[in-house]
């Protein structure tokens, strides 16, 4: 799979790409601005490896500990973390729910020390009036989210797919996916087909001095010469020096 890195630099290249295609849809520089804001948190802090420690887990510096939970009960690459819509759906709902609870953790601390009275309803009327006022920006920035994952999901399977086909059709590569052909498959080796296959001859050995034969003790000895004979010194006459 692709590095972090790669996702990050295949973020940061399609930026233009996004700015240009929301001008020209929105028509506003402020929407933009929001779809723009969306995309690159969704790209690079609420990417969907935030399931594995990614470089999207650790960018959420100390805070990474909120994210430990939902990578332990979320397998990598599962529909509920790289499926499109559903993976940055359950994200933002993640992020909100903590986000609540520090909002309730918080209230209630502030009206302990500081003898204050906000209620649930007071936040949730000012939650609503900002909805209803900034809801055009809130969701042209959900849209930004959900194209900054998809722009993970979109690299993730394409390099998936080129693997299986490079692996399925090793010779015929991307043109499988182009080109309508009939893979060439290798027929099995039966006992019929090996004993029709003729056997590749041997070279010619080159031919080796004939060894010496020993003599077997049933042959009879080799007659000695008559030198050899006797003693095996040979008999020398030496001149008589006691007469003189």
């Amino acid at each position: 799979m692709p590095s972090g890195r790669t996702h990050d630099r295949i973020t940061l290249w399609s930026l233009p790409v996004v700015v240009f295609v929301s001008l020209l849809l929105t028509g506003s520089s402020a929407l933009t601005l929001s779809v723009l804001g969306g995309f690159l948190f969704g790209g690079l802090m609420l990417g969907p490896d935030l399931d594995t420690r990614s470089i999207h887990f650790r960018r959420w510096g100390w805070l990474r500990w909120i994210w430990v939970p939902y990578r332990n009960s979320i397998a990598h690459r599962s529909p509920l973390s790289h499926g499109p819509i559903i993976g940055t759906t359950l994200r933002v709902l993640y992020v909100l729910v903590l986000l609540g609870l520090a909002i309730a953790v918080g209230m209630a601390l502030i009206n302990e020390l500081l003898n204050l009275t906000w209620t649930w309803g007071q936040l949730r009327g000012t939650l609503e009036l900002g909805v209803v006022r900034y809801g055009r920006f809130l969701a042209a920035a959900a849209v930004g989210l959900e194209l900054g994952a998809l722009s993970h999901y979109t690299v993730d399977w394409g390099l998936s797919s080129y693997k299986q086909v490079r692996k399925r059709y090793p010779t015929e590569g991307i043109r499988a996916l182009l080109i309508p052909f009939q893979p060439s498959r290798r027929r099995k080796a039966t006992p019929q087909r090996r004993a029709k296959r003729p056997m590749p001859k041997k070279p010619p050995q080159p031919a080796h001095p004939p060894r010496k034969q020993r003599r077997r003790t049933s042959d009879p000895p080799k007659p000695r010469r008559p030198e050899q004979q006797g003693s095996p010194y040979h008999e020398v006459d030496l001149p008589d020096f006691r007469n003189r």
